[in-house]
């Protein structure tokens, strides 16, 4: 359990400047995250990230002979596309960015459009994405990045120390991902700050097989092995996922997640390693400990990557960041910031004039995010607990944070302002401060039901709304990729878009068409419960989603009923 915080929202950045204050010698913070200091030679910026709750990853291992810079999400939620371009931006020495990250779908959305930003501003940027995690997947593509992260930053933080240009590191690091497996066990789960019960538990005498980092639990639970035992499912699954063709030399990680004591690891360590060598394996330079961890999830896991002549010296080269230290690197001449490369990468936007029609809408859409806030907050702890049953329990919190975040964006815009702007305005903010994948989602969502709403139209009759509300569901379905009955937001906002669109085109006024669709959402998110999904963290984890609704669904549904619930109050208040 956690036990030291002030306010549980807001741990992620609380921790973050502790860190900061802690290794200023050798690092600076960012908008989004964490840069080191430079050298005198420029090199490409290998930048990596993801959620918090998982030091030494990410943050704990900037540094030569390593990453350039991290991108840190609030606790197992991917950073918003204007943190990793921000982090991106500042650690560009003019010789181009990798970003490099799990396989979530958060991420690869945020991080993806960070670095379309920084191509369009002239900076070479390419992605690199994890995917180790054997027990996650059958194809390799769709796998989860968990504690092989490490192997892939280290080869390309050790190629970029070299100097090697953009396309050699980038190829190193696509070719690292490719010769690395995991296979990870939990004993308990994690728990996230403020609250009093785990994310998930370990029936008595069991443990998870197949565990996320992001607080998911196993795909199966198994009865608990004696440590030789537990050593050898770890290493033959492993062994027995090996890339096609590859050779018997391998860099070695057996990683603590949490609260797993070093004594322990190292006991395990000794059957793993005796295993692999009855194998007719040669284990280069083996690292035990915890590199990649989940908060206090106790468990472990175990990755190898498989070296030839390409990767083995850059998995042996020097390294010296705050978490991990390889021979004695030193620090060599550095120089603080200059300003720009502290800047926040967001300008200032002013909002067009508005019509008095536009005007009016825009104290309704307040109106409206005030009531989803209230009912946001008041379910809370429920979204978690539905989204922890499959997912990570970050749901709820994710929710919180990005209609909180909209809302102050609407307070800090002056009365008079549109209704279209404000939707724009409320979106980038949730997408920005809530991140992960229902963050970027959200935002995305909330912008393009804004722009269809422009601030120049005369009056907005119901089937406007309408048409809005179908962006906003366009806007999701092409962003996230999912469709009806993948268990997704979409099986309760596309049933909404549809009574919305039919109701309207009959001519049935606004606030009783947006009840009766809420009416049809709600039942629709319900229904979730007897669907398997198919895409996002909770695939692997289909069998335990069965008989719990979707926690997107769900508070989908919460929202368009608490918006409804607020047009009646602003529709009689107009006649009165």
């Amino acid at each position: 359990m956690t036990r030291i915080y002030d306010d549980p929202a807001t741990f992620a950045d609380d921790q973050l400047s502790g860190f900061l204050d802690l290794y200023s010698d050798r690092l600076h913070g960012v908008h989004g995250g964490v840069v080191a200091h430079r050298g005198d030679t420029p090199q490409v910026a290998v930048v990596i990230g993801g959620g918090s709750g998982h030091y030494p990853a990410f943050c704990g291992t900037v540094g030569p002979g390593l990453a350039s810079a991290a991108v840190v999400g609030n606790i197992f939620t991917s950073p918003s596309a204007a943190q990793a371009y921000s982090v991106g931006r500042a650690a560009d020495q003019g010789r181009g960015v990798i970003f490099s990250f799990g396989n979530y779908a958060g991420d690869t959305i945020n991080f993806g459009i960070a670095a379309q930003r920084l191509r369009d501003e002239g900076i070479d940027a390419r992605v690199v994405i994890v995917t180790d995690d054997i027990a996650s997947a059958d194809e390799v593509d769709k796998r989860r990045g968990i504690a092989g992260d490490f192997t892939v930053f280290k080869v390309m933080g050790a190629a970029a120390a070299e100097g090697r240009d953009i396309d050699e590191v980038e190829r190193l690091g696509r070719a690292a991902n490719a010769a690395t497996r995991t296979l990870g066990v939990a004993f308990s789960g994690c728990t996230m700050p403020g609250e009093s019960d785990p994310l998930f538990t370990v029936p008595d005498g069991h443990l998870g097989l197949g565990l996320g980092i992001h607080g998911e639990p196993g795909i199966r639970d198994v009865a608990m092995l004696p440590a030789a035992e537990l050593a050898a499912l770890l290493t033959d699954r492993v062994t027995d996922a090996a890339p096609a063709g590859i050779g018997r030399r391998a860099g070695v990680i057996l990683n603590g997640l949490g609260t797993t004591k070093y004594e322990e690891l190292f006991l395990l360590w000794g059957h793993v390693a005796k295993r692999l060598r009855d194998k007719g394996f040669e284990v280069v330079e083996p690292e035990v400990g915890e590199l990649v961890t989940s908060l206090d999830m106790g468990g472990c896991s175990l990755t190898l990557m498989w070296l030839d002549d390409e990767l083995e010296p850059l998995w042996r080269a020097d390294a010296y960041t705050p978490a991990y230290r390889k021979s004695a690197a030193p620090l060599r001449a550095l120089r603080p910031p200059n300003p720009h490369e502290l800047a926040d990468a967001e300008a200032v936007r002013t909002a067009p004039e508005a019509t008095p029609a536009a005007a009016r809408l825009g104290l309704t859409v307040r109106a409206a995010f005030d009531a989803a806030h209230r009912t946001l907050t008041e379910h809370e702890h429920e979204l978690g607990r539905i989204d922890a049953v499959a997912g990570d329990g970050d749901h709820g919190r994710g929710m919180v944070k990005g209609v909180t975040a909209a809302l102050d964006r609407l307070r800090d815009n002056e009365s008079g302002v549109g209704g279209g702007w404000l939707l724009q305005e409320a979106g980038q903010a949730w997408a920005e401060r809530a991140g992960g994948t229902s963050g970027v989602l959200w935002g995305a969502a909330l912008d393009a039901f804004g722009r269809t709403l422009t601030d120049s139209a005369q009056e907005y009759p119901a089937t406007a709304v309408a048409k809005g509300v179908r962006a906003f569901t366009d806007a999701i379905s092409e962003l996230g990729g999912a469709r009806p009955g993948d268990k997704t937001l979409l099986d309760a906002l596309v049933p909404f878009a549809e009574e919305l669109e039919s109701a309207t085109a009959d001519g049935t006024a606004l606030v009783p068409a947006w009840q009766a669709a809420a009416r049809v959402a709600t039942e629709a998110a319900e229904s979730t419960a007897t669907l398997r999904p198919q895409v996002g963290r909770a695939r692997p984890l289909a069998e335990k989603s069965i008989g719990t609704p979707d926690a997107g669904a769900t508070s989908l549904a919460l929202v368009v009923t608490a918006v409804g619930e607020a047009l009646t109050v602003e529709t009689e208040r107009k006649r009165s």
